[in-house]
């Protein structure tokens, strides 16, 4: 079992998901959910009711607590598993102090909207959190899958290898793999970036492409996303290891995918807040697209995809149209 005092702050699907793998190798995981009425469910029940409610927890293992506060104060490594858009409401209140010699780890796949950072720039740039002490988890890996224990990989990215690794003994288990890096910015980068590109899939399959297309989109995928991690950071990396090619297949390809999911309602001909309600659930990628459309105007990477996405979702451009002429500059 693990020494380390571990907190997830989250309630959904993949922050219930990291609870029950944590569960595997630590003694207590703390845990905050933010509606109080799911707490008391699960202390009552012991399963999320919103979210893989089949994972069933015993509750010698769970330490639920009332605020991210206590997850925070009380931790050594912190798990951020919250939607990017509720990020900054959740902890904008604290003050760094709180976060002295923590290990922060972003769960979140996700830009925060209200200042266009991904979470480890916004991790230092308003809690003076060094690098070294903030960390990515990435895929590819489906929460549901993650409840059926079915056998996943994730990675583990810290510019502290060390501190990667701490959190990857936690986590390996049966049906979890780990590898760590020390590319931070390549994973959340590309981590956000497959969100958008898998709303573009759902697109295309809600308008009747086939998986034919569907590879030619994904291919040429990979390249857009290459391209615009090396502007970004330029390292050496190697784009077709699983925490970037491998990530981006999943959500895709995968009947899980809640972007691919808004993305086909979309090509279907539901508004956007009419596939959000129906949905109900978070998909990423509808706030990353317009953050990555803004950090662009000033790298001007070639971004066709992304584009693409976000001409359909905030300028309300038909969908077919787009689509159409997307299909001239992919290759």
């Amino acid at each position: 079992m693990s020494d380390l005092k571990i907190g997830v702050i989250g309630g959904g699907s993949w922050a219930t998901a990291i609870v029950k793998i944590l569960c595997n190798n630590t003694s207590t995981v703390s845990w905050w959910l933010r509606n109080s009425e799911d707490r008391d469910h699960l202390r009552k029940f012991h399963h999320n009711p919103k979210y893989l409610t089949s994972v069933e927890f015993k509750p010698d293992r769970i330490n639920l607590v009332n605020s991210p506060e206590e997850i925070i104060l009380n931790c050594d490594l912190i798990i951020l598993a919250v939607p990017s858009a509720f990020c900054h409401n959740v902890l904008g209140s604290l003050s760094h102090e709180f976060f002295n010699n923590k290990l922060v780890f972003s769960a979140i796949k996700g830009i925060i909207p209200q200042y266009n950072l991904i979470v480890g720039e916004y991790l230092y740039q308003h809690y003076k959190i060094p690098y070294e002490n903030i960390g990515v988890i990435t895929g590819p890996c489906h929460a549901e899958e993650v409840a059926m224990e079915k056998l996943s990989y994730l990675t583990l990215a810290c510019l502290n290898i060390a501190n990667a690794e701490k959190l990857s003994d936690a986590m390996r288990c049966r049906y979890i793999k780990v590898t760590t890096s020390d590319d931070i910015y390549g994973t959340e980068y590309s981590a956000v970036l497959k969100n958008v590109v898998s709303i573009a899939g759902g697109v295309c399959h809600g308008l009747g492409y086939g998986d034919n297309f569907l590879s030619v989109l994904v291919s040429n995928a990979i390249q857009e996303i290459e391209r615009f991690v090396t502007t970004v950071h330029p390292i050496n990396r190697d784009i077709k290891a699983s925490a970037y090619l491998g990530d981006l297949l999943v959500t895709a390809y995968s009947q899980f995918s809640r972007n691919r999911m808004f993305g086909t309602m979309i090509g279907k001909g539901y508004s956007v807040k009419m596939a959000q309600l129906e949905m109900n659930m978070i998909a990423e990628g509808y706030y990353a697209v317009k953050c990555i459309h803004e950090i662009n105007r000033n790298l001007k990477v070639d971004m066709p995809i992304t584009e693409a996405v976000y001409n359909i979702l905030y300028e309300r451009i038909s969908p077919a149209i787009e689509i159409k002429l997307l299909c001239d500059k992919l290759s």
